[in-house]
């Protein structure tokens, strides 16, 4: 099981953890864990590219970790484009949730 874990302050999020395999089906052929990793990481690049923003991460493909924190100082245009970019991300694992949640534990918290 995947858990994703988001945190959020001011209504916004701004650090996400994904942690572990859905196990769904065999390594390279779990569409379920493909479909979370390619949502989580298409906002990641998001980040990086779109917002230009400089982000705390950790990754463990073996382990099927990936964490991000935004910078605590954003402008105002930085802040529209990166809660844009989360909130959409948000949706997308909102919805592989609905339908996978024997395999993906979606939390999301209040800092």
């Amino acid at each position: 099981m995947t858990k994703v874990t988001i945190l959020k302050k001011e209504n916004k999020i701004f650090s996400v953890e994904c942690d572990g395999h859905t196990n769904y089906g065999e390594k390279g052929e779990d569409i379920v864990c493909a479909s979370l990793s390619s949502i989580v990481q298409t906002a990641v690049l998001g980040l990086l590219v779109v917002a230009n923003l400089e982000l705390d991460m950790k990754r463990d493909d073996e382990a099927g970790y990936l964490s991000f924190a935004l910078p605590e100082k954003l402008n105002e245009t930085q802040t529209l484009q990166a809660c844009a970019i989360l909130d959409t991300m948000l949706c997308g694992i909102s919805d592989l949730y609905e339908s996978f949640s024997d395999y993906i534990e979606l939390e999301v918290k209040n800092a």
